[in-house]
């Protein structure tokens, strides 16, 4: 008697259990969600480049001799600061160089036959003067005056050409001297020696029409740098000169400098038919952030259109895809603080840009919006939990 009721006891007990177990398992789960709350601060309508940016120095030279021949002089290497005028590279140039001292040491002679003519034709003008005052006197006869003033006019005239050889003489050094620059490569700006294409003995050539090639020395100004990014042609008519641009560089990933607009191109680029843009070129605000960065660095821009402050914002990766009323209501999950089920609420925007939407109407400081929509479950009517 006491064994038969023992085991229907514990088979009461087995049931009620596995009820217990089967009503818990029947229930809905609730899914994990993250929530952002509700709260007041500056929102930023903006504007982003559509592909990535690129930081450029704003003056960089690709220098190259403007004729070929053997390098023989390279006084600098990869990374030296040099200065504005500064021997960079000289080319094998004796030949040059000693058709510059042929026509200066030709110049001096033709200034010395110069001076002679002129010393010459000094004395036969005074010649010539005296005779025509004997010649008022009677004293001269008139073929001596005659013969005296024609030889006087010649040696001025022989003078004055040997001045203009002298001129000719000054000018065919000039010719030389020029030819001898042409085997001298100096730097244009103070700046960096960023590459060298050539070692001393080895020939260089200039590019040929049409055909790149790539330049001696590669100087860099790196005491300023620009940003140059693409932006959409639809977003380009809202983008004015000098508005400010946060600037961020996967270089410095987590840090945001400061910038401002200084250049809208005047033309679309047609690079891609379907995704038109329009180059926009930015500058950073503080110059102290020059000497960490580096040309070359990839960078995005954002274009800060208009800012407003202490306004009710939530994150704008809580709102739905789907918009009501021409873009400006859309809807939110909200997850009330007393209740565990997910509603869902229409609310009217504002500003809004990549990251902060205004809230204009629909929530309250304090609400909590779920971000998390991309979760399986993760709806109107579902029951919820926040996770860590």
């Amino acid at each position: 008697m006491h064994r038969h009721l023992k085991s229907i006891i514990i088979t009461g007990t087995l049931l009620a259990i596995g009820a217990a177990l089967g009503w818990y398992w029947s229930q809905p789960k609730p899914v994990l969600i993250k929530v952002r709350v509700v709260e007041f601060g500056p929102v930023l309508s903006t504007v982003s480049n559509t592909r990535a940016g690129t930081v450029k120095a704003c003056r960089r030279a690709h220098l190259s001799p403007a004729i070929g021949g053997l390098i023989s002089k390279l006084p600098v290497n990869r990374g030296d600061q040099v200065k504005a005028d500064q021997l960079l590279l000289e080319l094998w140039n004796h030949d040059i160089a000693a058709e510059v001292k042929f026509a200066e040491e030709e110049a001096a002679a033709t200034r010395a036959r110069s001076t002679e003519a002129c010393v010459v034709a000094k004395v036969a003008r005074r010649e010539a003067e005296r005779l025509v005052r004997l010649r008022k006197q009677k004293l001269a006869s008139e073929e001596n005056t005659d013969r005296a003033v024609g030889e006087a006019e010649a040696r001025e005239a022989a003078c004055k050409a040997a001045r203009a050889s002298n001129r000719v003489s000054d000018a065919r050094i000039a010719v030389t001297k020029k030819a001898l620059e042409r085997t001298i490569l100096v730097a244009p700006f103070d700046g960096t020696v960023a590459e060298i294409n050539g070692e001393l003995g080895e020939f260089v050539t200039p590019s040929p029409p049409g055909i790149p090639t790539p330049p001696a020395i590669d100087l860099i100004d790196n005491s300023c740098l620009t940003i140059s990014a693409p932006i959409d042609e639809v977003d380009a008519p809202k983008v004015k000169k000098d508005m400010s641009v946060n600037i961020t560089l996967d270089a410095f990933p987590g840090e945001r400098f400061e910038g401002q607009v200084r250049r809208i191109a005047p033309y679309v680029l047609e690079i891609e038919k379907q995704a038109r843009t329009v180059e926009v070129e930015a500058i950073f605000t503080n110059p102290d952030d020059y000497s960490r960065l580096l040309p070359g660095y990839s960078a995005d821009l954002e274009i800060i259109l208009e800012t407003r402050d202490n306004v009710l914002r939530i994150p704008t990766e809580a709102l739905l895809a789907s918009d009501f009323g021409g873009g400006k209501q859309h809807r939110v999950l909200v997850l009330p603080t007393d209740d565990n089920t997910l509603r869902e609420k229409t609310i009217e925007i504002g500003l809004s840009n990549w990251k902060l939407t205004e809230v204009r109407s629909g929530l309250e400081q304090g609400d909590q919006v779920v971000i998390t929509l991309d979760r399986k479950g993760v709806e109107a009517g579902a029951l919820a939990t926040i996770e860590d």
